[in-house]
C-alpha cells in the first residue's frame, strides 16, 4: 500500500516565492525500487502575470504632445494579476498622474489611449484619439499640461515581454492616423498571453525519467477557476514516477512556470500530497 507525504505551507523555503517546499523525513529513507505519484495539489490560483522578475513585462510607454513637443512617459506596472480592463485602469491612473487627460463638460476624465479586450476576435483592441488643440465650452485641463500642437495621436511603445501580454510584436508603436483628428484602432496581431503561465508544472528531485527533459517534472497542474480561487485538482489516475534508488533525508518539489522557469505564488496556502509505493512489493 503507499506511504502518504503531504506538503503544507510550513514546508516552503522562504524567500523563494513560495514555489519550492522540502519535506524533511524524520530518519533517512532507503528507496530501492520506489515509485512516486501526485494524488492531490490543493492551491490558490495566486500567481503573477506581470511582474519585474523573473517575467520582466511590466514596462511600456507612451508619447503625449504638450504642445511644446513630444513627450515620453514611462508605465511601470506593479508586480500582480492583471485582466485587460486592470491594465486599463493602471494606464488611465498613470495617465492622470502626468496630468495627460481632460474633463469634459459633465464632469468624466477624458483619456487619449485605451486598451479593451475583443472577446468576438480574441484579441486586444490599442485605440488611441487625436489631441484637442483647444478646450470645449465647460471643459477643463486640470493639470495645466499643455494641448496638442495639431489634432495628432498619443501613441504607445510596446516593450519587449509586456508586448506578449497584449499580442503585438516586440517594439510595437502605434502609428499616427494617415489623416489629422482620426481615431486609430489596431487589433492585437497574435492571440494575447494574459498570463504568460496558464500551467504548472510540479519537479521533484531525484526522479528517474529518461524520456522527459527535464526528467524532474511529474505533473502539471491547470486552473479550471478563477483568479484568486482555490484549485483543487485530484487526477483521475496515478502516474507514477520511479525514484532514483538511494538513501534520502529529504523530498524536494518545485512549482514552475510553462517555460520550466521560476515562478512568483502570492498565496502561500497549499497542501500538495505525494504517494509513494514499493515496487517490489506488487
Amino acid at each position: 500500500m503507499p506511504s502518504t507525504v503531504t506538503f503544507t505551507q510550513r514546508n516552503i523555503v522562504p524567500n523563494s516565492n513560495n514555489n519550492t517546499l522540502i519535506y524533511q523525513f524524520p530518519s533517512s529513507v532507503n528507496f530501492e525500487n520506489h515509485s512516486v505519484a501526485v494524488a492531490q495539489v490543493n492551491m490558490f490560483y495566486s500567481w503573477t502575470n506581470i511582474n519585474a522578475t523573473p517575467l520582466n513585462n511590466n514596462k511600456f510607454s507612451y508619447t503625449y504632445n504638450t504642445g511644446a513637443g513630444d513627450v515620453t512617459f514611462q508605465v511601470t506596472i506593479p508586480d500582480g494579476i492583471y485582466e485587460i480592463s486592470d491594465l486599463n485602469n493602471f494606464l488611465q491612473f498613470t495617465m492622470i498622474a502626468n496630468g495627460t487627460y481632460l474633463v469634459n463638460d459633465v464632469g468624466s476624465y477624458v483619456y487619449y489611449i485605451e486598451f479593451l479586450l475583443n472577446p468576438t476576435l480574441y484579441a486586444v483592441q490599442i485605440n488611441t484619439y487625436p489631441q484637442l488643440t483647444a478646450l470645449p465650452v465647460g471643459w477643463t485641463n486640470p493639470s495645466g499640461l499643455g494641448l496638442g500642437s495639431n489634432n495628432t495621436n498619443p501613441t504607445i511603445t510596446l516593450t519587449a515581454n509586456f508586448n506578449q501580454i497584449l499580442g503585438f510584436a516586440a517594439g510595437y508603436v502605434t502609428p499616427q492616423p494617415a489623416v489629422y483628428n482620426t481615431i486609430f484602432s489596431v487589433l492585437s496581431s497574435v492571440a494575447p498571453q494574459v498570463q504568460p503561465n496558464p500551467s504548472l508544472f510540479v519537479s521533484m528531485n531525484c526522479i528517474q525519467n529518461v524520456y522527459a527533459v527535464p526528467s524532474s517534472i511529474i505533473y502539471a497542474v491547470t486552473p479550471t477557476t478563477a483568479t484568486g480561487t482555490q484549485i483543487a485538482d485530484r487526477p483521475n489516475q496515478y502516474s507514477w514516477n520511479r525514484l532514483l534508488s538511494g538513501t534520502y533525508n529529504q523530498l524536494r518539489i518545485q512549482l514552475l512556470g510553462t517555460d520550466l522557469g521560476a515562478i512568483n505564488i502570492l498565496d502561500p496556502n497549499m497542501t500538495i500530497i505525494l504517494l509513494i509505493k514499493d515496487n517490489r512489493l506488487e
